[in-house]
């Protein structure tokens, strides 16, 4: 049985499980280990988890397939434009691709930006993440490309994918 509900922060530990799980096998062909052990350690490091479900400035939802944690996400209104929300994090465990797990947790975020009265969602994604062809089969478009600097000489090459809902 499959369950989606509000992350609290008792599941602090199992996002930072699920992201190494995840950001591994999927980032190590496309940015370096250093990078990848950079950026785990600045965006899933246990104090900015935590005080992200405690501000509320994104809220989690956490995957579960029969009570085991099985993937996450996390998402937000834009701080530059409340109108827009931003898809921070998507991860499912590499193991259940295929599954439709990605796509029910998607789903969710969409539910809860409606919710709200909003219609636009935006993401970023590595442009050289297989990821952007999921995100376009689920009705997302690329908006714009950005480099961002996240400091330490390391940059996140993205394409920004909007999807009007």
């Amino acid at each position: 049985m499959t369950t989606i509900r509000l992350a609290t922060i008792a599941d602090v530990g199992g996002i930072r499980r699920l992201a190494a799980d995840v950001w591994w096998p999927t980032y190590s062909t496309i940015i370096s280990a250093e990078q990848i052990r950079y950026m785990l350690g600045k965006m899933y490091n246990e104090e900015t988890i935590k005080q992200q479900i405690e501000t509320n400035s994104q809220t989690y939802l956490m995957f579960e397939v029969d009570g085991v944690a099985t993937g996450f996400t996390a998402y937000s209104p834009r701080t530059e434009n409340p109108d827009v929300y931003k898809l921070h994090k998507l991860y499912c465990l590499t193991h259940t691709k295929g599954l439709g797990y990605g796509k029910l947790l998607l789903q969710a975020v969409e539910s809860a930006v409606l919710s709200a009265g909003k219609s636009v969602l935006e993401l970023n994604v590595n442009r050289h993440n297989p990821a952007v062809g999921f995100y376009q089969k689920m009705g997302f478009e690329i908006a714009y490309t950005e480099d961002i600097d996240i400091g330490n000489g390391y940059w996140m090459n993205d394409y920004v994918m909007r999807k009007i809902l």
